[in-house]
């Protein structure tokens, strides 16, 4: 027969089992992201409207490379296959690096910069803060704040260097998949 002390203490073993499951927004945002491995898709510059490195180019992203705590999205602009987006997931944290690449594969000077969240962020919005390393190699990049943004409809990557008028923001279509593109430069097939 069951007393009352029983019947508490299997309630709370079942709500700490429930607790213990929940998925915090950081894992969902992950979860979500990792649904696009493999596929492609185009985008446009939001911000800032005149650009002369991004504006009226054709942009792409290719959720490329994919396991449990990494992800490499190469981001092209044209025929500019040199920007990889890598997401790292470690201890319900994302860190957001930048890997620039030379034509030949070399890696740029200014390579490896970005930021980790500060805290498990929301499930469609993850925030990076510029790292101390960053703000090493770029000091002007000291007050940069990332954030990658994803619903059903779309996957935004936007910049803001915080005490200036920095601001871009791309707006990726993923509703549309399209044909996986080429290899970013320095990548082997």
């Amino acid at each position: 027969m069951f007393t009352k002390l029983k019947i508490v203490s299997i309630f709370c073993l079942i709500s700490f089992a429930a607790f213990a499951q929940e998925i915090t927004p950081a894992k969902q945002f992950w979860n979500t992201l990792q649904t696009h491995c493999g596929k492609a898709y185009e985008g446009a510059l939001e911000l800032p409207k005149e650009d002369k490195d991004f504006g009226g180019k054709t942009l792409t992203m290719h959720v490329r490379k994919c396991s449990e705590t990494e992800m490499k999205i190469p981001f092209f602009v044209g025929d500019d296959k040199s920007r990889t987006w890598i997401l790292t997931y470690k201890n319900d944290r994302i860190t957001l690096k930048h890997d620039h690449r030379h034509e030949d594969g070399s890696e740029d000077k200014i390579n490896f910069y970005g930021g980790t969240t500060t805290n498990t962020g929301k499930a469609d919005i993850q925030v990076f803060s510029t790292d101390e390393k960053t703000q090493q190699m770029i000091p002007g990049a000291a007050t940069n704040v990332w954030w990658i943004t994803i619903d059903e409809t779309t996957f935004t990557y936007n910049l803001r260097r915080l005490g200036t008028d920095r601001v871009f923001r791309v707006v990726m279509d993923i509703t549309k998949p399209i044909k996986t593109p080429e290899a970013p430069w320095g990548w082997k097939e």
